[in-house]
């Protein structure tokens, strides 16, 4: 069970899930669309991969703005605001007649869709504060499950119409049902105000500009290995010899072990520290990327396992930086910033690398990627252990002399 302090946590903590569950939605129709957008347009299979490029370029601006927004306005009309810029989105996605403007409206989408999910973010911190592990793990299983549903939205709206663009209207109607509850609310605050029912944080937090950066860079990582792996791996498959019906059933067998494993994250992160899971997902990712390269798994069996160790990753380090940082809404607005460069770069870079070196590099650079991510792990820990000597230091200071 997850922990709630009060009605009004668990209330507004399912209707966030909910809201949640519509933005994993929004995320996951441009893979199923795309052949449909690309026949719509005129457009050719390369031509239609910018909609890749304009929503992650939307998806950096949307944290930053949402960031800067969530410190100054009530958090509640901030999400509305950008969710009505979401449903809007959609509902006019399907009738662009130009591949430039598909691209601009795909901006927006990805601008709204991340603009909601740092916003989210940081309101469900701001709610459950130091409580707020658990209930982080279950919003991004939320994410995940709405990324899964999408495929069967699509397929349904195919068969009983015909047409593509229905999804994106079934998806934009969930979308504001999901939206307008969260007005009836009162918005968590940064600070629990003096009538708040919320405990203030327990734990001692950093303002330290260097620790800030080292979070930026994992997150950065972790999502472009990420989406690299969801990205690419169908077509790693086939240029390993499977066939297409087979490689393309790869990246639902990666998504769904990572949902499986969110949900697992829920009651491991209430009984054990943040940094054990963190290990145990970099152990699983190397092995298993060591494993493909080696041939010693199936790929279908690396998908999952692959799956299992991305899974509690992100959510988990977003709980350990609740931890030991003040989350203003500008600092979830950074790390969400870094985490779709990471998303725009590192499957940019991934095509002329297989080019250059051919499909066995691809475990390699997740491989190196999970290196990277635990060196950033280990940096961090020194980092974090260094400002804790440095605040046991000021803490026994002698006063000087006269002071009492």
């Amino acid at each position: 069970m997850l922990p709630f302090a009060t009605a009004y946590h668990r209330r507004l903590t399912w209707r966030y899930f909910a809201l949640f569950i519509a933005i994993g939605m929004t995320g996951g129709l441009l893979g199923p669309a795309l052949p449909h957008l690309a026949d719509s347009v005129g457009a050719s299979m390369s031509q239609i991969a910018i909609l890749f490029t304009a929503r992650a370029v939307g998806n950096m601006s949307g944290a930053f703005v949402t960031g800067l927004l969530l410190d100054r306005f009530d958090g509640h009309k901030v999400l509305f605001a950008m969710g009505a810029i979401m449903v809007t989105g959609l509902a006019i996605t399907p009738f662009s007649p130009l591949l430039i403007l598909l691209a601009g409206l795909f901006g927006i989408l990805g601008f709204a869709e991340v603009a909601l999910n740092s916003g989210g973010n940081t309101l469900l911190v701001w709610l459950h504060r130091d409580d707020a592990g658990p209930n982080i793990s279950a919003l991004h299983f939320c994410f995940s499950f709405g990324n899964m549903l999408t495929p069967l939205v699509m397929v349904a709206a195919l068969s009983l119409t015909g047409q593509f663009h229905w999804a994106f209207w079934v998806v934009g109607a969930f979308a504001l049902l999901t939206l307008l509850p969260l007005l009836r609310f009162a918005s968590p605050h940064k600070t629990p105000t003096l009538d708040s029912d919320t405990p203030p944080a327990t734990t001692p937090k950093h303002s330290d500009a260097v620790l800030l950066v080292l979070f930026m860079l994992i997150f950065a990582l972790y999502v472009g290995m990420e989406i690299t792996f969801a990205g690419w791996v169908t077509s790693y498959g086939v240029l390993v010899g499977l066939a297409a019906k087979d490689a393309a059933i790869l990246a639902t067998l990666f998504w769904l072990t990572l949902s499986a494993g969110r949900l697992l994250a829920i009651p491991l992160l209430r009984v054990i520290s943040p940094w054990w899971v963190l290990c145990g997902c970099t152990a699983l990712g190397l092995v298993t990327a060591w494993a493909l390269h080696a041939l010693w798994v199936p790929l279908s069996i690396g998908a999952l396992l692959f799956g299992l160790a991305a899974s509690a990753f992100f959510p988990t380090l977003y709980a350990l930086s609740n931890q030991v940082m003040e989350m203003r809404g500008r600092t979830t607005g950074a790390i969400f910033t870094a985490a779709g460069s990471g998303a725009l770069v590192v499957p940019s870079l991934t095509g002329p690398l297989l080019d250059w070196l051919g499909a066995g590099a691809f475990p390699l650079l997740l491989a190196g990627l999970v290196i990277l991510m635990s060196a950033g792990l280990g940096l961090l820990a020194l980092r974090l252990r260094a400002l804790g000597q440095a605040t046991h230091a000021e803490a026994v200071k002698p006063l000087p002399r006269g002071e009492h």
